[in-house]
């Protein structure tokens, strides 16, 4: 691509900010219905394990699927020096790539929940050229449906210890409202961070964000912007979607929320690249209002925007 693309790729960010009430309980986590995220007491940032109970493949890329009800895999690179790659066809035919470093690992969610998933290893030969190694399918049966946007993954890449996980959890306790958490790490994102443009002109295909140098750096591109908020907000039990595409032919990323009184609220906080705008309805947290005619006014015509790629 040309920088002029780079630059109209990554200079616009739909961010949706409204994120579902966190509830407690006594104790740890049991096993939730499907149809609402898990309840966590006390909050905590959730990790993804590869114990090698249940692998396939073999050297250089093996994939620990021990623990596929929980909504992830993990690719595991022995490579010395060459890059492997994962093609994965999820249940809706959509072709999902990851790279994968040499001696590398990578959390790969199942973003579009049960059914089979179709996955292909490759491995670099020199070069854009590649060499299939499997293929294998994996019949998926979450455990909780949002379980891959609470956990991290090659794309929204954080942990206990991460920088932007303890800043999180720093800001909000089992007691904050959905709104005070909104506010807290809504206007910590965009008080903090400045938009770096340069970066924007020259980033290359296949970048990956680091939520924690963004928060070092304190500057970054929508992505950055974007993956950062999703970490902070999962570090909090708040689950997320990136998502990746288009509005109108212009590519976008933008972030969907879980409210438990609404389900899945999309596109209501907006980045232009010079400026952030936070509309009411993000501030609307009753459960019994009847606000959806507002929110629909904000977030406008679903038809305008086409997820390429959930993460």
């Amino acid at each position: 691509m040309k920088k002029s693309v780079f630059a109209r790729s990554f200079a616009i960010l739909l961010i949706s900010c409204i994120f579902c009430s966190i509830l407690s309980e006594c104790g740890s986590s049991s096993k939730s219905s499907s149809s609402e995220p898990p309840v966590y007491s006390p909050l905590r940032v959730l990790v993804p394990e590869a114990p090698g109970s249940d692998t396939l493949g073999s050297s250089p890329l093996t994939l620990d699927v021990s623990n596929i009800t929980q909504g992830y895999f993990a690719a595991q690179s022995d490579s010395a020096d060459l890059v492997t790659s994962l093609q994965i066809t999820a249940p809706t035919g959509v072709l999902y790539s990851y790279f994968i470093e040499p001696g590398e690992n990578a959390v790969i969610p199942f973003t579009e929940g049960d059914g089979d998933y179709t996955v292909v290893g490759y491995q670099q030969i020199q070069g854009d050229q590649y060499a299939a190694l499997y293929s294998e399918t994996l019949t998926v049966e979450l455990e909780n449906e949002f379980l891959p946007f609470l956990y991290p993954n090659q794309y929204v890449n954080f942990s206990p210890d991460s920088e932007a996980s303890k800043l999180a959890l720093s800001m909000v306790s089992e007691d904050t409202s959905d709104i005070d958490a909104l506010k807290q790490i809504y206007n910590y994102v965009v008080n903090n961070l400045s938009y770096d443009y340069d970066k924007a002109e020259t980033v290359e295909t296949g970048y990956l964000p680091d939520v924690d140098e963004t928060l070092s750096t304190k500057t970054g591109i929508c992505f950055d912007y974007a993956a950062l908020t999703t970490a902070m907000l999962r570090s909090c039990d708040i689950p997320c979607k990136l998502q990746i595409g288009y509005t109108g032919d212009i590519k976008h990323a933008w972030i969907d929320v879980y409210i438990r009184s609404k389900g899945w609220v999309t596109n209501a906080v907006s980045f232009n690249g010079d400026s952030w705008s936070l509309m009411d309805p993000t501030f609307d947290s009753s459960a019994d209002s009847d606000d959806s005619e507002a929110i629909q006014d904000y977030i406008g015509n679903a038809d305008n925007y086409t997820v390429q790629f959930t993460r």
